[in-house]
């Protein structure tokens, strides 16, 4: 039997209505707030090429059936400094009385074109008027394509808002020159300081300690300058593959920080197939640096329809949002890149996986 059990209606949030989210809405951001609503921060496009992306916001009385609150984006490119640009999968919570949302950025966006068997052919767009870098070798903004501008990596940025649907821009979390994602705070401080997830694709080789891409682990005291990240975990399973990444915003339990988080198996490298899975982590109260106890084996991989074929990647599952209520986890995940979909456990069962290992 699996852990997590698919909504009936799923995928809940589908592409379409606004010309900005006519292509794709996927790896959204997720609120319980107060008032006992369920606020959605969904990622989208209105196209593929160029793929610009924005955040859209969406609210709900059950957590199943959103409603937009607004018909336009709530955080846009431009509003981050470039018109050009992407703004990627928002991870939000709710913390000293604002609310918060960490995200990826790209100054100028991708141009793809999906196969239809694994990760889109995608290639720098030319905007026209406008002077760029010239191309450098290593890796790229996206961690689907090889070679890349060095005026285009993947910075991961920190928004704030005081109502939930105004957002500006606070402070960038890594630098230009970092490709850096999968940027994720923490919904509380630990002894007294801001605690947030980070994974850079550069940060790969003996004087980092990991062969692949992996989840590190940072504090700060304003949000503003980092302290210098330590290592938290690395690939070690074969479903994790190339590289691993936070999902959602960690949960505190009785047993410890609640940490979800992907894994990419190559499954076919001369069709760049590829596979996302779900496993999770518990780290320690007081010392998040410390992994109690982690999934040997997935928590939830691509199993539907919906989940195993889309417009952009199949066989993709990247959860992005959870929320608790009444000892219910909800989580929200993107579907290969494509659409919105639902799963909800037990929490005590989730954690009661984590510690089995």
């Amino acid at each position: 039997m699996s852990l997590f059990t698919r909504h009936p209606e799923n995928p809940i949030v589908v592409p379409g209505l606004y010309p900005w989210r006519m292509a794709t809405t996927f790896n959204p951001g997720v609120l319980l707030d107060d008032d006992g609503k369920f606020y959605l921060y969904e990622r989208t496009a209105g196209q593929l090429r160029p793929f610009h992306c924005y955040i859209g916001m969406m609210e709900s009385e059950d957590g199943v059936h959103f409603v937009h609150t607004t018909d336009q984006p709530v955080l846009t490119p431009e509003m981050c400094g470039s018109k050009y640009g992407s703004v990627q999968d928002p991870r939000v919570t709710k913390m000293d009385g604002r609310y918060w949302m960490t995200f990826a950025y790209r100054p100028f966006a991708w141009s793809s074109h999906p196969t239809g068997v694994g990760v889109p052919e995608s290639h720098e767009s030319e905007f026209p008027g406008v002077e760029r870098a010239s191309f450098e070798s290593g890796n790229a903004g996206s961690g689907n394509v090889q070679g890349g501008r060095p005026d285009n990596f993947t910075r991961s940025g920190i928004a704030v808002s005081d109502d939930r649907v105004n957002w500006s821009l606070y402070a960038w979390a890594t630098p230009a020159d970092l490709d850096d994602r999968d940027v994720i705070l923490f919904p509380e401080k630990v002894n007294g300081r801001y605690a947030l997830l980070r994974r850079p694709l550069q940060w790969v080789g003996e004087d980092y300690g990991t062969d692949a891409p992996a989840m590190w682990i940072t504090f700060s005291e304003d949000m503003q300058t980092w302290d210098k990240a330590t290592l938290l975990a690395k690939a070690e399973f074969p479903w994790e593959g190339g590289r691993i990444g936070g999902s959602t915003p960690p949960l505190l339990t009785d047993a410890g920080w609640l940490v979800l988080y992907h894994g990419v198996e190559t499954l076919d490298a001369s069709v760049k197939r590829v596979c996302y899975r779900l496993g999770g982590m518990l780290l320690d109260k007081d010392d998040p640096t410390k992994v109690l106890a982690r999934t040997r084996e997935p928590l939830m991989e691509p199993e539907t329809y919906y989940e195993k074929f889309g417009l952009y990647i199949p066989n993709v599952i990247f959860p992005t949002g959870n929320v608790i209520t009444d000892g219910t986890l909800y989580l929200y995940y993107g579907v290969c890149d494509t659409a919105i979909a639902l799963a909800t456990a037990s929490l005590e069962d989730v954690i009661e996986q984590v510690l089995k290992g």
